[in-house]
């Protein structure tokens, strides 16, 4: 067996059960097409028949001794059935996207339902489909999307999220949904009970930075983490990993980083321990420090195994991969070689005496987050410690910004991928680069030896979803795709099932593309967040550029975003039609949220002006407009526009408050907690911890509800004390930071998830009509001033 070319027959037979089946992963095995059938059943209408699926090729699951390879698939007719021939499971899926896409026009989209409609008896191609990968890995998530994202997922979202991924042809995806079971199992074997581990965990909408070592413990006074949440999630991982399996992607599975809680002194008194530094300054030292256990101690090599060898046992014997950070945005306690390359040699060999074929995958975010740490000695030492460059896998993860690939000599040698991180905390503005996307992976591709894949990284998806299909569809084309050609055939697919798409709607995606999607800016790296979404503020926060604090400036000229609206308008005005696709009604309300959305700086900017005027002598006899010095209009107009900006976001559950909030609570009615869950899902959006940590508003959202109780109440407390400011007293800015501060805490606690959530209308159109008609719609939507 080629997979034990490296293993003595004496090392395998003194290998535990559960390392035996993990040493003999690359052996050849029959794979079964049912996954693939299912998934065909599914987006055609219960038309998988109608498909034979063939793989060309056997293989075993990949390690470090089984690199995968490029794939390719075939699509024809053969006897009037729909043949589709492929290397891999996720070869057939992409095959079977390609079929959809070029016979039926239609594709599956994610945030929305698709609305496609399906002959009852499919066609067969009038000539062959082909497709070949041009990087072996497609990879997709970041550790954080799980608590950004996916806090709240049931088996009915996954199931949707990973038909999209491997219909893209994505066969590598991080799956580390009820880690948090496999850390308590494998503590409990150390002789901890679950009350000396569970007030470690965090809170469940913060469970990823609990994972990487930034944080610990719940705040907020609510409770633990329940058990019998842990355990659900954990059946949940069971499903997600199974489903994976069917698919053809490999899961990305979690090893042991390092970090325990403080009650493990109890039953190992001698570990090496080290304090982590505060991660999230001010915040107090007790929800923050948490304790890293020494690769060199004989503890960790102990949990490593436990924590493999019981996913294992779980999951089957499914893959070879496991994700591993140690350093994220926590430098190590020494520079010094021999430390860093000690420190990773052990963790590796932890992993290996759990899965001798194991893959160590690595975020390569530290490189960039604590660049000046990062020497390239330093990095040739900490990745130079993995002595086989094919146990090692790196995220690149910034590329398509800020690449790290090009200064670390490609990591040191290491197989790495090519990722677009691109959102942060899940902010919602419109943004993308799609002519990097298109162009720097393939000259990546070109000049590094060692690029073994694209990958898509955001924080959290919120939109912007052409972005993240675009970099997909280019690890199976070996030129730059044309982003013209492109954008054009994804819009024709995107609304499927109208009689005809207005030309209106190409016009309006065509100004998207040459503008909104074509940031070359590097000021502005990432998607924004809105500067109506930041605590009010005289000055700071409006047209701000840079990476961390959110920049609040948009990349282009707001007229530009209008005119694309207004298209848009017209395209539905021509052909109703259009109101029966539900990625149109997404779209149309995505555009118009970030149209006010820039709307409100020029209001934000005339409030400024209107206080500056309203309180210097004489100021008013010097503006021959008197109304530019009218403060309490300026403050009207701004708090008008957030009214409206809630109402149309409300006329859709994808952009509500409650839809998160409610998904909270069904969770918490499961697990009997409802007051935890709640108070996560609030604050997660909002505040972390009131006034004690720079994150707050770092993951904000343009959400009904939202907007119109939290963003608009904190507005109006600042439009008040301006216009008193102006008439007897100077704004007492320690005043209205108290008073904003108290305000934060309050709606933190309680919140207010069902503002504005009564009596709505169904749909766009509805809140459109009443509005009094497309004319005072236009008029209100673009002259809100």
């Amino acid at each position: 067996m080629v997979c034990l070319r490296r293993l003595t027959i004496a090392a395998v037979l003194s290998l535990p059960v559960a390392d035996t089946a993990a040493a003999t992963t690359t052996t050849t095995t029959t794979t079964t097409t049912t996954g693939i059938s299912e998934l065909a059943d599914r987006l055609f209408n219960g038309q998988g028949s109608a498909f034979e699926f063939v793989l060309t090729t056997r293989h075993g699951n990949w390690s470090r001794w089984n690199p995968p390879v490029n794939d390719s698939y075939t699509v024809q007719n053969a006897n009037g059935k729909i043949r589709v021939e492929g290397t891999t499971l996720n070869a057939l899926a992409r095959g079977l996207r390609h079929y959809a896409n070029q016979v039926l026009q239609v594709d599956e989209f994610w945030f929305v339902d698709t609305y496609k409609k399906i002959p009852q008896d499919l066609p067969v191609p009038e000539q062959p489909l082909s497709g070949a990968s041009v990087v072996p890995w497609r990879y997709n998530l970041n550790t954080v999307t799980f608590s950004y994202n996916f806090a709240w997922y049931q088996w009915e979202d996954w199931e949707k999220l990973l038909d999209w991924a491997a219909l893209r042809g994505v066969n590598l995806q991080l799956a580390w949904v009820g880690y948090e079971k496999i850390f308590l199992d494998s503590f409990r074997e150390l002789g901890l009970s679950n009350e000396d581990i569970l007030p470690f965990f965090s809170g469940p909408a913060f469970q990823a930075w609990n994972r990487f070592g930034n944080i610990q413990r719940s705040w907020g006074g609510k409770g633990d983490v329940p058990l019998s949440f842990i355990e659900q999630q954990f059946d949940l991982q069971k499903k997600i990993v199974a489903r994976m399996v069917e698919l053809g992607i490999t899961p990305v599975l979690p090893a042991f980083p390092g970090f325990v809680p403080d009650s493990i002194k109890n039953v190992r008194p001698n570990a090496n321990l080290t304090v982590s530094p505060n991660w999230f300054a001010p915040a107090p030292d007790r929800y923050t420090r948490d304790l890293f256990l020494d690769p060199l101690d004989d503890t960790y090599a102990e949990l490593q195994k436990l924590f493999v060898s019981k996913q294992i046992e779980a999951f089957g014997n499914v893959t070879n991969i496991y994700t591993l950070d140690q350093f994220n945005e926590l430098s190590p306690m020494s520079g010094e070689s021999a430390y860093l390359s000690g420190i990773s040699r052990n963790t590796y060999a932890g992993l290996t005496a759990a899965n001798p074929a194991a893959v160590w995958l690595l975020q390569g975010w530290l490189f960039y987050s604590s660049r000046s740490f990062w020497t390239q000695p330093r990095i040739d030492a900490y990745l130079g410690g993995v002595e086989d460059d094919q146990g090692m896998l790196v995220l690149d993860l910034y590329s398509e910004v800020n690449p790290q690939w090009q200064r670390t000599n490609s990591y040191s040698g290491k197989p790495w991928i090519w990722c677009q991180l691109h959102d942060f905390g899940g902010n919602m503005a419109l943004e993308g680069r799609v002519q990097t996307l298109t162009s720097a992976p393939i000259d990546a591709l070109a000049q590094s030896e060692s690029l073994a894949g694209f990958g898509l990284t955001p924080e959290a998806y919120e939109g912007n979803e052409i972005v993240y299909d675009i970099l997909l569809d280019q690890a199976w084309s070996p030129t730059p795709l044309d982003t013209q050609t492109y954008f054009e055939s994804w819009v024709t697919k995107r609304y499927a099932g109208v009689s005809s798409i207005p030309s209106e709607l190409y016009q309006a995606w065509e100004i998207l593309r040459t503008h909104v999607y074509s940031n070359t800016r590097a000021d502005i790296p990432q998607v924004a967040v809105a500067t109506y979404q930041l605590r009010p503020a005289l000055s700071g926060i409006v047209n701000r550029t840079g990476h961390f604090p959110h920049p609040t400036a948009v990349h282009y000229d707001p007229v530009i975003l209008q005119t694309a609206w207004e298209l848009l308008l017209e395209a539905v005005t021509r052909q109703g039609s259009l109101w029966l696709v539900p990625a149109f009604q997404l779209d149309f309300i995505d555009v118009t949220r970030q149209m006010l959305s820039n709307q409100f700086d020029f209001l934000y900017v005339d409030l400024v002006k209107a206080y500056e005027c309203s309180t210097s002598v004489g100021s008013k006899r010097r503006h021959s407009n008197a109304s530019e010095c009218d403060l309490e209009a300026a403050g009207c107009k701004l708090l008008s526009l957030l009214s409206t900006l809630d109402d149309t976001l409300l006329s859709s559950r994808h952009f509500t408050l409650r839809s998160w909030v409610d998904a909270a609570r069904s969770w918490g009615r499961d697990t009997g907690n409802q007051n935890l869950f709640a108070f996560n899902a609030r604050s997660q959006v909002t505040v972390w911890q009131v006034n004690a940590t720079n994150l707050n508003d770092y993951a904000a959202k343009a959400w009904g509800g939202l907007v119109g109780s939290y963003y608009k109440g904190r507005w109006s407390i600042f439009v008040d004390a301006l216009v008193a400011a102006s008439k007897s007293r100077p704004l007492d800015q320690d005043a209205l930071t108290r008073k904003l501060q108290d305000f934060e805490a309050d709606w933190q606690a309680g919140g207010d998830d069902d503002a504005g959530e009564g009596a709505r209308p169904q749909d766009l159109r509805g809140v459109l009509l009443g509005l009094q008609g497309w004319p005072e719609l236009v008029d209100r939507f673009l002259k809100v001033q």
